[in-house]
């Protein structure tokens, strides 16, 4: 099984891109579904077909699609087990208005489309499913929801809940409790899933994310970024798509071709910029007179994207931590390397809070448990480049001979 991400800036063609990689997929005898998670739906006009919440054929054999209702997930899978919480939390003496807001998840629409693409690719006849996105900031917004809503859950619903339950007990009386262990084992079954998307999300066999952009400066610096934050979150990049290119006019005279070769040069040089700054594949895809719509389009929109590569073919990631060195006792010395894409202008913080270390980078966290062989040890150092961050240890005369 693969799951391919499609995202990009809004407007850039991202839907358009994931609906060809789809159709050729399908073409080449394989069964692929395309679905989509932004809000905003236009999969179901770019195939030309319509579509439902439930995959569907859309094409060739081999060709299903789907478009993901989160507001029916919400209203089905989640509300219930709201009521439920506010009901324990209002009994426990919490504040109504406090008991409310508790119970407001953050991102729970986002988070039930990406389970519901998770379970659609689970129990599906499908080798490929293409998840045709929402725009950059709400796709990196989705992907770091598991980790970031399961340590939510521990902090509201600590996983020693014993504890828990007998202050309720006390609190409440057993009706209570009784629905107190009703509401913890639905949100263990949800810690669960969470689990389960973060591991199918870091599983570079697995998941990896194409960028789609369109050759423009301001969408490449976005694509920069995205390319660090994604890396942050261990989630594959594999390719970067450049849509939109414009035809190279030679030879013909008059306004519209002048134009026409600024634009091309002006967009060649932000290509030229791109490629130079970042390691990850780049294809590009022109800019076409007619909107391809259905399915034949969208094979010739495929053809010009992968000529006769493979559509599942693009660049292995890197693990996101290297930890190298080694020695005798105090006389030790240890490097962990961060394999992050860093821009010229990133914004980096480091810092350690007992065996972790905290990386802020452009105003996006992440908690990075330390190697055993490292808690025992001091930060001597650290230095960054335009691949990454290497930060040097050694044994902490303190700890290291306990």
């Amino acid at each position: 099984m693969r799951v391919l991400l499609f995202t990009g800036k809004g407007g850039v063609g991202k839907t358009t891109l994931a609906a060809a990689t789809a159709a050729r997929l399908a073409s080449d005898g394989h069964k692929a579904l395309v679905v989509s998670t932004d809000p905003a739906h236009s999969l179901a006009d770019a195939l030309g077909v319509p579509l439902g919440a439930e995959p569907s054929e859309a094409g060739p054999s081999g060709l299903f699609a789907a478009q993901v209702d989160a507001r029916s997930l919400v209203d089905g899978a989640w509300r219930e087990l709201r009521v439920h919480l506010h009901t324990v939390l209002s009994g426990a003496g919490v504040d109504e208005v406090q008991a409310e807001e508790l119970t407001v998840l953050p991102g729970v629409e986002e988070l039930l489309a990406l389970s519901e693409v998770q379970r659609l690719a689970a129990t599906g006849p499908w080798e490929t499913v293409v998840v045709d996105c929402g725009p950059t900031a709400e796709t990196l917004r989705l992907l770091s929801l598991p980790e970031a809503l399961a340590g939510y859950l521990e902090r509201l619903f600590p996983t020693h809940r014993r504890v828990v339950r007998g202050l309720l007990a006390g609190l409440a009386g057993s009706s209570t409790v009784e629905r107190w262990d009703s509401a913890a084992d639905a949100l263990g079954r949800l810690a669960e899933r969470l689990e389960s998307l973060r591991a199918m999300l870091i599983d570079q066999n697995v998941t990896s994310v194409r960028l789609v952009l369109t050759p423009e400066r301001v969408v490449a610096a976005e694509t920069r970024r995205t390319l660090t934050a994604l890396a942050l979150q261990g989630i594959r990049v594999d390719r970067l798509v450049a849509n939109r290119l414009l035809p190279e006019v030679e030879g013909e005279e008059g306004v519209a071709a002048a134009w026409l070769r600024t634009r091309r040069t002006e967009q060649d040089a932000v290509l030229s910029e791109l490629g130079g700054d970042v390691r990850t594949p780049l294809n590009t895809v022109g800019h076409r007179a007619e909107e391809p719509i259905g399915v034949l389009a969208l094979l010739e929109v495929a053809a010009e994207l992968y000529g006769d590569g493979d559509p599942l073919g693009g660049a292995v990631g890197a693990e996101l931590i290297e930890v190298t060195g080694g020695g005798k006792g105090l006389d030790s010395e240890y490097a962990m390397r961060l394999h992050l894409p860093l821009a010229a202008d990133a914004q980096l913080d480091l810092a350690r809070v007992d065996d972790e270390l905290v990386i802020t980078l452009d105003g996006r966290r992440r908690l990075v448990a330390l190697p055993a062989v490292l808690c025992r040890c001091e930060i001597v150092g650290a230095s960054a480049d335009d691949e990454g961050i290497t930060v040097r240890f050694r044994p902490d005369p303190r700890v290291w001979m306990r």
